[in-house]
């Protein structure tokens, strides 16, 4: 049976156990493909995730195996997806070492649809899975209509701030108030911080975690970012994408960030400490934060609106198409994306709905954050979730990009001119993407 284990040990094991796994699946053995499969009437479901994507930590897994007693599930949990999503493609390459579940993060979905559609089952003849919203699943169907996995999260836009360094800057804390400092527009955003950083009295503190977090923020409010409608990459031309770049090296070059790109080595330990003041925070990334950012900081955060509607993130889980236990982890996935387990989630960690019959349920609309000083998240990201686009263009190498453009914005933190560090960032995407 499954056991509860802590997340911070389960991060910090991920490498070891991600590289035994890899080799195992890259081997000669004549282990499953998948780990899963059927013995002495008991079901094994083998799970692949990454993060805290709210299955694990809040039970779901477990009240699945008491509704079903003989099922096992096994989870194994990588500790960010720019970890994952790499030994996921090796395995899927070799047809071995997979999960009989995989979980998909959004800036990978076109990639799969375009390239590994036919190793993922189908989920088009689900009864039931209906219920998200329009344009979620579209991210994961293919041409001819073959839907590759069931939407988990969406990830729309909010800023989550220090109440006490506000006050310390003499800024409002109050949530309202200091959504009304940068609604609209993101400048508005970088000016409040060159005001925070000219006022603050009370240490070393940057406003912001990093220029990468204000970028993707940005970007993710236009249909179009790395790829238009017909496939080919335009983020070197597209408007919306230099704005971003501009802005985020003017809040780079301005030493409003703290340098800590998010989910890299130090910007745990950056939470835990009171480094910066602010993290553009899109719903799933609560979760982290709380966590992270630990007891001591509780009523210390709050979470205002964003300057402007996006979606940021979110994730969809697929079953491979070599599983033994296709159709077992296919009731399984449904499950865990019900309505109902979308609620759920969401109500223990804050991670939206992709599910829009999920989002009018007045138990998410009603729900609010202890951590976040008590801030009415159903209602925040409720409303931020009717702002994002429906129309916004995937690209096969999103992830990647948006990662490379990261990196290029961390060479700017570091002193870098921006137009070096944007001509050393278009040479990595050209690498990464042919």
């Amino acid at each position: 049976m499954l056991h509860r284990s802590s997340r911070r040990r389960a991060a910090a094991v991920v490498a070891a156990a991600g590289a035994l796994a890899l080799v195992a699946g890259c081997g000669g053995s004549d282990e499953s493909v998948t780990g899963g499969g059927k013995k002495d009437g008991k079901v094994t479901i083998t799970v692949g995730l990454y993060g805290v994507m709210g299955f694990k930590e809040t039970g779901l897994f477990e009240k699945y195996e008491k509704e079903n007693p003989n099922v096992d599930v096994k989870v194994e949990v990588a500790g960010d997806e720019q970890t994952y999503y790499p030994a996921l493609q090796t395995r899927l390459a070799a047809g071995k070492g997979l999960k009989d579940i995989q979980g998909i993060e959004i800036g990978r979905a076109k990639e799969i649809v375009e390239t590994q559609a036919d190793k993922f089952v189908d989920f088009s003849d689900v009864k039931g899975a209906d219920h998200f919203l329009p344009w979620k699943q579209g991210q994961i169907t293919t041409k001819d209509g073959k839907v590759l996995g069931l939407g988990t999260d969406i990830g729309p836009m909010a800023v989550c701030y220090r109440r006490d360094y506000f006050e310390k800057a003499g800024l409002p804390t109050d949530r309202e108030e200091v959504a009304k400092l940068w609604a609209g527009d993101w400048k508005k955003y970088v000016e409040v911080g060159r005001t925070f950083k000219e006022n603050f009295k009370g240490g070393d503190v940057a406003f912001m975690d990093a220029a990468s977090g204000l970028f993707n923020a940005m970007v993710f409010g236009y249909p179009e970012q790395y790829y238009n409608a017909e496939g080919d990459l335009i983020y070197d031309t597209n408007p919306a994408v230099k704005e971003a770049w501009n802005l985020a090296a003017d809040a780079a070059e301005d030493d409003l960030s703290a340098k800590l790109r998010q989910f890299q080595p130090g910007w745990d330990p950056g939470l835990a400490n009171g480094t910066f003041a602010t993290a553009v925070c899109p719903a799933w990334m609560l979760g982290h934060i709380r966590e992270k950012a630990g007891e001591p900081n509780k009523g210390k955060w709050d979470i205002a609106k964003a300057p402007k509607g996006a979606n940021w993130g979110g994730s969809f889980l697929g079953v491979v198409e070599q599983s033994p236990v296709k159709e077992e982890a296919k009731k399984l996935v449904a499950w865990l994306t019900a309505p109902e387990q979308q609620a759920h989630i969401f109500q223990q960690q804050g991670s939206v709905p992709s599910s829009q019959k999920a989002l009018e349920l007045p138990e998410v609309k009603k729900v609010t954050d202890e951590y976040f000083n008590n801030a009415p998240t159903g209602q925040i990201f409720g409303e931020a979730a009717q702002e994002i686009p429906d129309n916004q263009i995937l690209g096969r190498k999103d992830g990647t990009i948006k990662d490379t453009i990261s990196q290029g914005l961390a060479l700017v933190e570091q002193g870098t001119s921006r137009d070096e560090a944007w001509k050393t960032t278009g040479e990595r995407i050209k690498k990464a993407v042919r």
